[in-house]
């Protein structure tokens, strides 16, 4: 038995150079609430760059330092910052023992409305810790920012949090990985204990016992110890299926399975490393962030099983110079610069923050950087390494560093920054369309002015966030993922930007489709004393499919139209598209084929054509049963068994579709499918009907087609006109 006393690292947040085999670049994912700001907080503390632990309950955790964030008790844009980790020689075979790494951590938001967030931090990450509640299991969110780092090809290890919680179950954690994300999910260590009694865990890979001191408040002090003879058999059952789970996939460990020699710690180790830097395996420990219980073997793990940038594959991105031939950018130090700027932040102290991932060779300070996108060049004056609301200057960065840039202008998310002489464009995050609109009116006239400044640099910060001006009423529209993503830059707004406006009722973001083919036909003819206007398409639509998109095509024969004119046509087409005929609003899934027209030799006009293009398409659309589509939300409530009934009935006036009731610990968990335009308000009525008692969550998941019984409601309030057969 082996006690370890304040395994702190002695971190004064050195930005120093690290080899790439040292590097880190993580991310903790999870649903809101399951304790990623708090899995952080005690990963900064336990590697020594903070030296007291802040709570979120309390409001003064390190990366959560805006002050939304702390009044909400959410995350709302993810931060960066930077920890120093050596292992150390315990009875416990370790990777990198005596090694010091460097780990670049993203906290990222759990809330779906700020999901941008967890979107564009996945694109630059090398590996993710995804966290999960001990008691809720894999919750809505946590499915989504799965399918994020599926998506980005991250690998991830999995922590299961709150062990300490009544009804935590392990067991059931992991077998809901399995079921709800398909993952290859395979636990490396078991809790000691749950709920009140949990103690420690035991690391399957070496089977030792890891118990910490009861009477140590900061988890420092844990001694390792040989495995609890109650728990031997248990954990000599899970350690052989973790075994066999290995050789499934892995030569080395097959080997010696079937050979029936010893699978030694460190041969284990090396081959879960492997596997799990694949994405072919997901290791599982557990712990208890705000307990401060089975932190520091999560750190190990970060260092023992995520990858480093020389791990993972090279960044794809393609020649723009040859849009079509792919080219792969690897991380070499000695090589041409190449970045991804994946995040812009307004900075009240220097202005415009632009964060960025170095994939390739290094950048010094007074270096050129070119920007394929807008083709230009710009010189790099102040070069920052990340601390959450810190900035700490420095003169070189190197592949595998996220850093950010001051000074630089047109930039937006997504762009590539690289040496002007070997160009390259990495391929950007993508990001969901907002869902949810209100209108916002100034004040005063001052207030209008900045106005426009405050959402203009929002609007570059969040890719989610949309702000323009309506067509026919002149109000200023802005448009986000939710009632929360809204309000939240309503506050800055006027914190930030000092601007005080009227806000009026969110509206939805509907969406107009076909649901049959037609055709249809448009004349522009204008005729005065001099040269007149002559426009004439024909075209056919078709519906395209749930989520195939727009798609226009040039079915033109025999010159009918002129190619000069097509162009105009089909901009027609496509300003149509953008109106819709029922209410004004998007269309999406249609198939255009532009089949016939005729032109005028003296009068026709590229006008004329773009016209008759919006005429014949919105004439098509009114003989092929348009149709109004709503946004749908997936929902789960959680909530006590005794407010079920109520709930149910709410749910059931708010059009839900119920698919899903089930038991989860002592709780029950109601899955729905509800329109958005019934969920506003449901915050505040879910509190009162659960007596503050019940929780809910929701996500985006897809649209359908608004009910009879309330389309003529929804024209009526876009401005439309029902239409009645």
């Amino acid at each position: 038995m082996e006690i370890v006393a304040d395994q702190r690292e002695n971190a004064n947040g050195d930005c120093g150079s690290y080899p790439m085999e040292c590097v880190r670049n993580i991310g903790i994912a999870a649903h809101i609430d399951a304790g990623k700001t708090t899995t952080t907080e005690r990963i900064l503390y336990y590697t020594g760059l903070i030296h007291r632990m802040g709570d979120v309950d309390d409001g003064n955790t390190v990366t959560d330092w805006m002050e939304q964030e702390r009044e909400r008790g959410i995350t709302i844009t993810s931060a960066a910052i930077t920890c120093h980790w050596t292992q150390r020689e315990e009875p416990l075979a370790k990777l990198f023992v005596g090694v010091p790494h460097r780990i670049n951590i993203i906290d990222t938001p759990g809330h779906v409305d700020f999901t941008a967030e967890v979107e564009r931090s996945m694109r630059v990450l090398d590996g993710a810790v995804a966290v999960f509640c001990g008691v809720a299991g894999v919750q809505p969110q946590s499915e989504t920012v799965w399918r994020q780092a599926t998506k980005y090809n991250v690998p991830r290890i999995a922590f299961v949090n709150k062990m300490d919680r009544v009804g935590a179950n392990f067991a059931n954690a992991v077998a809901e990985m399995r079921r709800k994300l398909g993952a290859y999910a395979y636990p490396v260590v078991l809790p000691i204990g749950a709920e009140d009694r949990f103690a420690g865990i035991i690391d399957l890979v070496n089977m030792r016992a890891i118990r910490y001191d009861p009477s140590d408040e900061m988890g420092l002090r844990y001694e390792v110890a040989e495995v609890p003879a109650e728990l031997a058999a248990e954990a000599r059952h899970a350690r052989e299926e973790l075994v066999h789970a290995v050789a499934d996939k892995d030569d080395e460990v097959a080997n010696l399975v079937i050979e029936d020699q010893p699978v030694e710690a460190g041969v284990l180790k090396r081959a879960i490393r492997r596997l799990t830097c694949r994405i072919e395996l997901v290791p599982v420990l557990c712990g208890s962030a705000f307990r401060k219980r089975g932190v520091q073997p999560l750190v190990d793990a970060i260092v023992d099983y995520l990858p480093s940038p020389l791990d993972v594959p090279p960044a794809p991105g393609m020649d723009p110079a040859d849009p079509g031939r792919p080219v792969e950018v690897p991380a070499v130090e000695d090589a041409p610069f190449c970045s991804l700027a994946f995040k812009l932040w307004s900075d009240p102290f220097v202005g415009k923050l632009v964060f960025f991932r170095v994939y390739r060779g290094r950048l010094n300070k007074g270096d050129f950087i070119y920007n394929p996108r807008t083709q230009r060049r710009e010189r790099v004056s102040r070069v920052l390494m990340i601390h959450a609301d810190k900035r700490i200057d420095v003169d070189t960065v190197q592949a595998g560093d996220i850093a950010a840039l001051v000074g630089l202008r047109n930039i937006t998310t997504g762009d590539t920054l690289c040496d002007e002489d070997n160009p390259v464009l990495l391929e950007p995050p993508t990001f969901p369309e907002p869902v949810i609109s209100m209108a916002v009116e100034p004040k005063t006239h001052l207030d209008q002015q900045r106005l426009s400044v405050g959402l203009q640099r929002l609007a570059e910060e969040d890719p989610t966030f949309r702000c323009f001006t309506h067509e026919e009423t002149g109000q200023m529209i802005i448009a986000g993922m939710g009632e929360l993503h809204l309000e939240i830059i309503r506050d800055r707004l006027f914190r930030e930007f000092k601007v005080e406006a009227h806000a009026g009722a969110p509206q939805i973001a509907y969406r107009e489709t076909v649901t049959q083919p037609a055709e249809g036909e448009g004349k522009f003819i204008r005729q005065t004393g001099g040269r007149g206007q002559y426009g004439h398409v024909c075209l056919q639509i078709e519906p395209n499919g749930r989520g195939q998109g727009l798609a226009i095509e040039n079915k033109v024969v025999g010159g009918a139209i002129p190619k000069e004119y097509m162009p105009a046509a089909i901009d027609g087409v496509n300003e149509a598209l953008a109106g819709g005929v029922l209410a004004g609003y998007p269309m999406v899934d249609v198939k255009v084929q532009i089949v016939d027209g005729s032109f005028h030799e003296v009068d026709s006009s590229e006008l004329a054509f773009k016209m008759a293009g919006i005429f014949a398409f919105k004439d098509a659309v009114r003989r092929a049963q348009p149709v109004l589509l709503e946004p749908i939300m997936k929902v789960e409530v959680s909530t006590p068994g005794e407010y079920q009934g109520d709930l149910l009935g709410d749910l059931s006036r708010r059009r839900a579709r119920v698919h899903g009731i089930e038991a989860r610990g002592q709780a029950v968990v109601l899955n729905a499918d509800v329109p958005l335009s019934e969920l506003f308000g449901y915050a505040t009525a879910i509190r009162s009907l659960s007596k503050g008692r019940a929780a809910y969550s929701m996500e985006p998941a897809y649209f359908e087609p608004v009910p009879a019984s309330v389309l003529a409601k929804v024209l009526d309030q876009s401005g439309g006109q029902a239409q009645r057969d």
